[in-house]
């Protein structure tokens, strides 16, 4: 009843009751991030939902504050994830503050506040059937994952903690234990990066790197990953012209 019904109407409340708390909070880091950026102070990146009724994930957009400027260098080519993650953006990421426009997502219904994280398109594509499994529940704010070492884990470890929130029932016990751990991860600052690393490295990379996708297998995921986000974005641009 409660992973059905309760879930869902906590997880509405909660947003929509955080958002009204934290909008002035959330309005100067706007302020402040469309400075520190140079631009625009909020990411908008495609990532996979919930699965529908055919068992194909939902795209949906996750709002984010942005914590990387769009430095270039002369040849308009972006400079490396380190240049570009300033002072601001490393503060943004050690509090979790740039989390905060994801509430509007779990207003939409696009996501939860508990449940496996929203990864990357290109990272969905090199999952395993068994991995994608994930994706049967709303993604989550945090995570069985995120509260037992956020990104300072393996893939696979990631997961199988994913599967593990799922396979073993979801209740308001376990969402509170973790919505409480994850607090204290936060407050830590603990496993928020991987070692010597500005950002996480991507599934697919990960794979390539450790061997176990061959590059032609590699290229063709990174290039399914691709029609999939530009199917979603040609569906909503139908959708806005009617």
């Amino acid at each position: 009843m409660y992973a059905k019904f309760f879930k869902r109407v906590l997880d509405f409340t909660l947003s929509f009751v955080a958002l009204l708390v934290l909008s002035p909070f959330l309005l100067i880091l706007l302020i402040t991030g469309a400075a520190a950026m140079k631009g625009n102070p909020v990411f908008v990146q495609p990532r996979p939902g919930k699965k529908d009724r055919n068992g194909k994930e939902r795209i949906f957009y996750l709002f984010k504050l942005r914590t990387m400027s769009n430095a270039k260098d002369k040849n308009g080519k972006l400079l490396s994830d380190e240049v570009r993650l300033n002072a601001y953006g490393r503060f943004l990421r050690s509090t979790s503050a740039d989390e905060l426009p994801s509430l509007i997502n779990i207003l939409k219904g696009d996501m939860a506040i508990v449940g496996p994280r929203p990864q990357l398109v290109r990272d969905m594509v090199f999952m395993t059937p068994e991995q994608r499994k994930r994706h049967n529940v709303r993604p989550g704010l945090t995570g069985l994952a995120q509260c037992s070492g956020r990104n300072h884990m393996t893939w696979e470890k990631k997961f199988a903690y994913d599967l593990q929130y799922i396979n073993e029932g979801i209740t308001f016990r376990k969402d509170a234990e973790i919505i409480l751990k994850t607090i204290v991860k936060v407050f830590q600052r603990d496993g928020i990066t991987e070692e010597g690393k500005a950002t996480a490295e991507d599934l697919g990379d990960y794979l390539l790197r450790e061997g176990k996708v061959e590059k032609d297998v590699y290229a063709e995921k990174n290039r399914e990953a691709e029609r999939l986000i530009q199917e979603k974005t040609k569906n909503d641009l139908k959708g806005t012209l009617g």
